[in-house]
């Protein structure tokens, strides 16, 4: 049943009228808590909904961290071990990161230490002798180099497993010693502003990135000498040789293949007495004419040296040697790449020479 429009202003006049009721009256000292209560239970309409938005918004943006955070791993994965990117966005990612390229005996092999001398040879190859990597010939340079700079990773990443095995270490005392060395020429010690400018000119690294290199290599040399416990012995027993007669090199180094010493004999004739020959020149200096040096582990790590002094001036040396090489090594890694302990995690062409 409907109700007519004098009912209905009945009704509505009746409202307002116990709101007029109803309404608060003046806040007093007696009223100040009912007021308060009144007015917290109005607020308390809001404090639901609103702690339940914001638990959403929380639980939403993890989410959205999360996801995004996939999605960027994701893509550094697809960059660098699908399409191989080497810019130096990711370069840079890499030395932050520490992601591994590669494994050797369990010691992961850096992607960083991949990617610092892959770039430094495409930088030669591309600013130096002006290869377009977009050819044949520029793509089979750049296999050759990535092949080249991954087993210079593994050996460095091997050296520095061995190295922590054995206790060995590098100080910065040492690699600066090895650096104010490389400084020395013909016209005397260069600064090593200029030096550093050098080496960034011809292989794109910066003073660290060098001594990054550096000191994995003397690291790494380090080990090769303290597991090569046969070169060691050769050594020993060339010393009694030369010190009982050090006259023919030659000579002792035949009589010392023989009996399956594999040394090698050799000579340079006259070079500079800086010259860069991983410490021969300059032991040879030290030496009086005909006299034989003690065994020298060269500063290129690859083997202990007889040096004999043959003539000099005040600019030259001419000198002799023999050669005890180290391959103990070489045949560890050998061994583990046989027994397939040795892991690469980017595909990374094998050419069938070792030069370009």
């Amino acid at each position: 049943m409907q109700l007519n429009t004098k009912e209905i202003m009945k009704k509505l006049l009746a409202k307002l009228r116990r709101k007029d009721v109803e309404a608060p009256s003046r806040i007093t000292n007696e009223t100040v808590a009912e007021h308060r209560e009144r007015i917290l239970a109005g607020g308390r309409r809001f404090k639901y909904p609103l702690q339940y938005v914001r638990h959403r918004l929380v639980f939403n943006t993890i989410i959205i961290s999360v996801v995004a955070v996939i999605v960027l791993v994701s893509v550094g994965y697809w960059q660098l071990y699908s399409v191989q990117n080497t810019n130096v966005f990711f370069y840079n990612v890499t030395k932050v990161v520490p992601l591994p390229v590669g494994s050797v005996d369990g010691q992961p092999v850096l992607y960083s230490d991949y990617l610092i001398r892959y770039r430094s040879a495409i930088y030669n190859l591309e600013q130096k002798e002006q290869v377009s990597l977009k050819t044949e010939d520029g793509k089979r340079q750049a296999d050759y180099h990535k092949q080249k700079a991954m087993q210079a990773a593994i050996n460095d990443a091997y050296g520095a497993k061995v190295a922590s095995k054995l206790g060995l270490s590098v100080t910065d005392a040492e690699l600066e010693s090895y650096i104010k060395a490389q400084r020395q020429t013909a016209d005397g010690e260069i600064s090593q502003q200029t030096y550093d400018a050098a080496t960034l000119d011809i292989l794109g690294w910066s003073p660290d990135e060098y001594r990054h290199v550096l000191k994995n290599e003397l690291l790494r040399q380090k080990a090769a000498y303290a597991v090569d416990d046969a070169a060691l012995a050769t050594s020993n027993a060339l010393t009694s040789q030369v010190n009982a007669d050090g006259s023919n090199l030659a000579a002792i180094t035949t009589a010392a293949n023989a009996v399956g010493a594999k040394v090698v004999y050799g000579a340079f004739g006259w070079v500079n007495k800086s010259n860069q020959d991983g410490g021969l020149a300059s032991a040879a200096v030290k030496l009086e004419k005909g006299k034989v040096s003690s065994p020298i582990k060269s500063t290129t790590g690859d083997g202990y040296y007889f040096v004999r002094l043959i003539d000099s001036n005040d600019t030259q040396v001419n000198y002799e040697y023999i050669q005890v090489p180290l391959t103990e090594f070489a045949r560890q890694l050998a061994e583990l790449q046989k027994n397939n302990k040795i892991a690469e995690y980017i595909s990374v062409p094998k050419t069938e020479t070792d030069n370009p």
